[in-house]
């Protein structure tokens, strides 16, 4: 272990993937341990996220497990007050869970508006809600949310994703506002613009789709959860403690660069 999180404490929201591979929040939880930090991994799935608890202990590393839903304010709140009871304090919390949709305005129902909108930006209010008083009691902290280049540019698609799109910029101002209200306080709010990596949330389109999206990425190569988790460790850090309200595109440079048509 490397030491970059040594001695702090983290929770990473929907931290275990659904499927074989290794999505964000995995790859963020693994790499928070082995750079030293003690981690609550926060599922719904108490199963999956017992497995990385495993995985993480079979490296040498320390986490907890706590099962439940984080668009319920009771259990954000039952989650942060579990992590201070295992852990002692906290001083990390990553902002992982999120759902997607097709459906373009005309399309989309009210009840699929509804659960993206809430579940996307619900669980990351709560959570954040009932992190700020525990960070504040331990003197300063960092709150890292994970965003999508849908939430930061139309998507051109057949489908649409109107209510994913609405909910991930819903996220970047959640993110900025925070960063505003609590700088004094030492707790900073950042946010990964997560870009077109592959993960077990995409697998299931196939070979042909994972092609199409290498091939959007000004870099020509494929981005994978540990290029997000990287990204995670460094703003959990202190060596990104001058760093806050920041958008941080990881996406091979789609949003910065704008290929010449071939």
């Amino acid at each position: 272990m490397a030491g970059r999180l040594n001695g702090k404490v983290a929770i990473v929201t929907g931290a275990a993937s659904r499927d074989e591979g290794i999505g964000n929040g995995k790859a963020i939880a693994l790499l928070f341990a082995r750079e030293g930090a003690r981690v609550m991994l926060i599922n719904r799935s108490k199963e999956r996220a017992e497995t990385l608890r495993q995985e993480i202990a079979g490296e040498g590393g320390e986490a907890a497990v706590f099962a439940g839903d984080m668009t319920k304010a009771e259990d954000a709140h039952a989650a942060i007050e579990a992590t201070e009871k295992a852990f002692g304090h906290l001083d990390i919390l990553c902002n992982n869970i999120g759902i997607g949709g097709p459906g373009k305005v005309e399309d989309v129902t009210e009840e699929q508006w509804d659960q993206i909108i809430g579940t996307n930006l619900k669980s990351a209010l709560f959570c954040t809600k009932a992190s700020v008083p525990a960070m504040m009691r331990a003197g300063g902290g960092s709150i890292i949310n994970i965003s999508s280049i849908v939430g930061a540019g139309g998507l051109v698609s057949d489908t649409g994703a109107v209510a994913y799109a609405t909910s991930k910029a819903g996220v970047h101002g959640f993110t900025q506002a925070v960063a505003a209200d609590y700088a004094a306080a030492g707790i900073r709010s950042n946010c990964i613009i997560v870009g077109s990596v592959h993960t077990p949330m995409v697998a299931w389109r196939g070979e042909e789709y994972r092609e199409r999206r290498r091939r959007m990425v000004p870099l020509e190569t494929e981005g994978t959860g540990w290029d997000i988790g990287w990204g995670a460790v460094y703003l959990a850090s202190d060596e990104s403690r001058w760093i806050t309200g920041v958008l941080l595109p990881i996406d091979g440079g789609v949003m910065a660069i704008r290929p010449w048509p071939r």
